[in-house]
């Protein structure tokens, strides 16, 4: 299975969430001093799930930081995480 499954199944499992869009954005970031090349390293994430209500910023990130640590240490290199409740703004852009 891609990185790009494993992260949404993942989400999925853990989060139920009401929507969840998960985009690579690695080509992005291709030949940057940083980025490893493999085309998985780069994503942007959003969210809306009912567990995160109530809860801060950080405890979303933390929360979803915990679900994807296995990836993270095996070549994700950058998360853009935008996770919501139901009901909250989602961002623009």
């Amino acid at each position: 299975m891609s990185v790009t499954g494993r992260v949404r199944e993942k989400l999925m499992i853990a989060l139920r969430p009401t929507r969840l869009d998960v985009i690579n954005e690695s080509e992005l970031h291709a030949g940057h001093r940083n980025s490893p090349g493999t085309g998985d390293s780069h994503f942007r994430i959003l969210v809306v799930s009912d567990v995160f209500a109530g809860k801060s910023r950080i405890e979303r990130h933390r929360l979803i930081n915990e679900l994807l640590k296995d990836e993270l240490a095996g070549g994700i290199h950058a998360l853009a995480l935008s996770p919501l409740a139901p009901g909250e703004p989602l961002p623009k852009g």
